[in-house]
């Protein structure tokens, strides 16, 4: 009878149970583990870059996407997002009423010197947005700390080109798209991976001991562009008037000639008319006129004495108007 080996020992059946549900769970663990490294979301306002071992392998669309699990790895890059870079000041509170902070800690981005030679304090904020992730990521190294750097030497450049009255008053928006275009030239030959939506100047103040005679000049300016505004305006008022006036009076004056010649012109046809009569029978139409005249002037000459040639005394005659009136008179 052969001996039965120390080592040799039976696993009971309650082990060999716990065991293999345990070789399960680790099983059904690691399914979920790969699953969940092998699937990824990406928001609608994002891509997904997907790198192997650190290289690029593909841009991915918003959804959800598929990678090799523990060898690809995601970059999300919110390529809809605006974004935007602060210079001369920070936001520390985006609210109804926002606060920024304004101190001696931002001046050094701000201080721009001029073309003729003076200070001014400009603030403004750059608005951009991701438009090639894979130069973003792969071209530059820090691409914020760039832009940044690629607005602040394009703003000194602008102002540079100005004097301090044109920062300071008219030139505001021109040193705006001037600034945007001349950023958008650097990123582009960069291939910083950005665009460039919009740049607005915050705030532009000369230095703090000149700052009044500044603002002094400035309000000069804005007086004198409401006041030749307020003159236009009186213009555009009173010069159309004029013109519709002088425009009814030609047209008066115009109706007025045409009717005299109108008139004119009738009385010259009645003359004829009646010249030709007149040739015809001299007499009769000489004794026509004349009635005519008489009966349009005896009604209007008052009070009248008729008498012949022979007649020597009309007092008669006057006395019997006399009564006459006196009587109408009661």
């Amino acid at each position: 009878m052969a001996q039965q080996s120390p080592f040799n020992f039976k696993i009971p059946d309650e082990v060999r149970s716990v065991l293999k549900n345990a070789r399960l769970v680790l099983l059904i663990l690691a399914l979920v583990v790969i699953g969940y490294s092998s699937f990824f979301q990406v928001e609608p306002e994002e891509v997904g870059v997907v790198t192997r071992f650190g290289q690029y392998v593909k841009t991915v669309e918003p959804g959800l996407n598929f990678k090799v699990p523990f060898v690809e790895n995601v970059i999300k890059v919110p390529v809809e997002r605006q974004q935007k870079l602060e210079f001369g000041f920070r936001t520390l509170r985006a609210d109804v009423r926002s606060t920024y902070q304004e101190d001696g800690a931002n001046i050094g981005e701000s201080l721009m010197l001029t073309g003729d030679l003076n200070l001014a304090n400009v603030e403004w904020v750059v608005q951009y947005r991701i438009d090639n992730p894979y130069n973003y990521l792969f071209k530059v190294r820090n691409p914020s700390a760039t832009l940044r750097d690629i607005s602040e030497a394009a703003m000194r450049q602008v102002v540079g080109d100005r004097t301090v009255n044109e920062v300071l008053t008219v030139g505001r928006s021109e040193i705006a798209g001037r600034l945007k275009e001349l950023t958008q030239q650097i990123c582009k030959e960069y291939s910083l991976g950005v665009k460039i939506d919009q740049v607005v100047l915050q705030d532009v103040n000369p230095p703090e001991p000149v700052k009044a005679a500044f603002n002094a000049v400035n309000e000069a300016q804005q007086e004198k562009e409401t006041l030749i505004n307020k003159a236009k305006s009186e213009y555009n008022k009173v010069i159309p008037k004029a013109a519709g006036q002088a425009e009814e009076t030609i047209q008066k004056a115009e109706g007025y000639a045409t009717e005299r010649v109108n008139i004119a012109k009738g009385e010259v046809a009645r003359f004829n008319e009646l010249y030709v009569e007149y040739v015809k029978a001299p007499e009769v139409t000489k004794t026509r006129i004349y009635l005519e005249t008489m009966q349009d002037i005896l009604p209007k000459s008052g009070h009248k004495i008729i008498t012949d040639e022979k007649g020597n005394n009309v007092l008669p005659l006057l006395q019997m108007q006399l009564q006459r009136q006196n009587n109408e008179n009661k």
